[in-house]
């Protein structure tokens, strides 16, 4: 507690979606008589080769308190571990130099690993959003180690709440209030779309060819898969194709971005690269961030969303936008109606973008929430918390 007599609380935020899940905490947290703020930032949002959006953050007003280089480069198996090992070294100190009541964190990134195990270590009380859910890659497993280190849950839906409960946590401290990201969407809605806003975005952002949007266009978002390390290049390569050949049939403008930086970034990168140098992408426009008002308005207009990424599963079916999900990388994850399931395979890819254009939007359904998660959650700031960092079985 400092001089000011307020709780300080730790927010660790290591890429766009961790803010865009944070933002609305954040800003009662701000606003509180009783808690104070302390901003960590860590990981690929402090990278320029991953858009650096930490910037999105100071932007909005944030003060960010400290800045945490983590990441080692080759983005494999290997320096994953070796970064949540850095992490652990950095975050250890600051957590002892800052003293929080608490920390929060969400989900299951491997620097959020580092966060729940340093926390523990310097007897702080972990804050866990998101717990519960599974997917398929080492990020599932990474979840349920965090929900473990965790001293109070709010999941995201029924389903996470009650694997949580199952895992042996106290019904006591696990909340479903819905997920937090989805409070920013629903407030984001509520806003005018500015197209004008975004076009000049593209004009002065990214790479690619430089076009208007104004509804009929494609967005791509596939990040490797952990567990499959080694076949991103060729998983990307068949997405491409099927995109592409849509792209170039009925002239749609694509939105494409960067790949997150978990084991088998640098190959999907490098096969973006030969397909810019080679291929004739004259309707495509790459990002390596985007503004996340920018990203849930084009993810409203979109016709399709294609890859793999939580967003189509998560925020697509609050906001309905017809999703083409790739692969593994998101299975078993609770998902709506909007949502269609292919394997690796280019005529499976392109057959069910087709389905999805022809189907357009649908109806909103509130798996992970009604947009008033963050509500809820201050709500019980008062509340007594564990005693101890110890959990009794």
């Amino acid at each position: 507690m400092r001089e000011n007599g307020k709780r300080k609380v730790c927010v660790f935020i290591g890429n766009r979606a961790n803010y865009s899940t944070f933002i609305s905490i954040m800003k009662y947290i701000q606003a509180s008589e009783k808690l104070e703020l302390i901003l960590l930032t860590g990981a690929s949002l402090l990278l320029d080769k991953y858009g650096e959006a930490v910037k999105l953050i100071e932007n909005d007003g944030f003060r960010v308190d400290e800045r945490i280089y983590m990441l080692i480069e080759g983005e494999n198996p290997e320096t994953m571990a070796k970064s949540t090992g850095l992490g652990l070294i950095e975050l250890a100190s600051i957590l002892n130099k800052y003293k929080p009541s608490f920390t929060l964190i969400v989900a299951d990134r491997y620097e959020m690993l580092a966060v729940a195990i340093a926390s523990s270590y310097n007897n702080i009380p972990v804050v866990h959003i998101q717990g519960g859910e599974v997917s398929g890659s080492i990020d599932e497993s990474v979840r349920h180690a965090i929900t473990k280190l965790s001293h109070l849950h709010f999941p995201s839906n029924e389903i996470a709440k009650k694997r949580i409960l199952q895992m042996g946590e106290d019904e006591n401290y696990v909340f479903n209030f819905g997920c937090p990201r989805i409070d920013a969407v629903k407030e984001i809605l509520n806003e005018k779309f500015d197209f004008e806003a975004i076009n000049n975005y593209i004009r002065n952002f990214g790479v690619g060819n430089i076009f208007g949007i104004n509804g009929s266009f494609l967005m791509v978002s596939q990040h490797p898969v952990t567990t499959e390390y080694g076949k991103a290049m060729d998983q990307i390569k068949l997405t491409l194709q099927a995109v592409n050949e849509l792209s170039k049939e009925y002239n749609y403008p694509v939105i494409f971005l960067w790949p997150n930086p978990d084991a088998g970034s640098a190959h999907i990168a490098k096969s973006i690269r030969i397909f810019r140098e080679y291929e004739e992408a004259k309707n495509f426009h790459f990002f390596k961030n985007l503004p996340f008002t920018y990203y849930i308005w084009l993810m409203k207009t979109t016709l399709c969303l294609i890859g793999n990424s939580s967003s189509g599963i998560r925020e697509g079916s609050f906001i309905g936008t017809p999703v083409v999900n790739i692969g593994t990388r998101q299975q078993d994850r609770a998902r709506g109606k909007n949502v269609i399931d292919v394997d690796y395979d280019y005529i499976e890819i392109k057959n069910a973008i087709k389905e999805q254009i022809d189907h357009g939007k649908y109806e909103p359904e509130y798996i992970y929430g009604d947009g008033n998660a963050s509500k809820r959650i201050n709500s019980l700031r008062g509340r007594k918390g564990p005693g101890e960092t110890i959990k009794r079985w």
